[in-house]
């Protein structure tokens, strides 16, 4: 069972700022993730592994996406994609029970809810892909985001300073969150919840 099989999309969320469609990025929405990803603040990408403004390395997120080795959500609102969350897994790593949770929202629609739903959609399907750990990393300025993921119980467990740098050259510090959903799980089961954490 690959990660694409583990919910079914389209999925229809209500937020404040209304009515948002979640559902999994295709090749036909390259055009349209780019135009997202071009308004984004250039400082919401310096997490991200690769810039993703550039067409060649949407390109080769879309083949990723095709393969089965990443999953990455839209979140739409009337034919616009206002946000995107990706589930990173390398089954042939040394860490194949390990994933990792990226996710970008556009600024219009920040403190409205969408966010904090998208989170957890791409949570779920983390969580669904039978992942013992999950992961997600963003600058350290970024005090919204790192509150949302602790909400869904994730811990700061490292920081990497001048881990990154910005297009005019200065850097910047990561911060590593990281949420062992096996030990939760273990500790649910033990006190005879075994189906919490799904």
């Amino acid at each position: 069972m690959t990660m694409n099989e583990l919910r079914a999309y389209p999925r229809r969320v209500a937020t404040e700022f209304g009515e948002i469609e979640f559902r999994h990025m295709t090749p036909a929405d390259e055009a349209a993730v780019l135009a997202f990803a071009r308004k984004l603040p250039v400082h919401d990408l310096l997490f991200l592994p690769r810039n993703i403004s550039e067409p060649k390395v949407l390109a080769a997120w879309i083949k990723e996406t095709e393969r089965g080795s990443i999953i990455s959500l839209l979140a739409v609102k009337d034919g616009v994609v206002v946000g995107c969350g990706t589930v990173v897994r390398d089954a042939l790593s040394w860490s194949p029970h390990v994933g990792e949770i990226r996710m970008v929202v556009s600024t219009d629609v920040r403190g409205q809810g969408v966010g904090r739903a998208l989170s957890h959609e791409t949570f779920a399907l983390a969580l669904g892909a039978g992942l013992e750990k999950i992961v997600a990393q963003m600058t350290v300025d970024q005090t919204g985001a790192i509150a949302l993921f602790e909400s869904l119980g994730f811990k700061a467990e490292a920081l990497l300073r001048e881990h990154v740098r910005d297009l005019d050259g200065r850097k910047h510090d990561i911060v590593v969150l990281g949420h062992n959903v096996a030990q939760v799980r273990a500790q649910l089961e033990a006190y005879g919840l075994p189906d919490a954490v799904q």
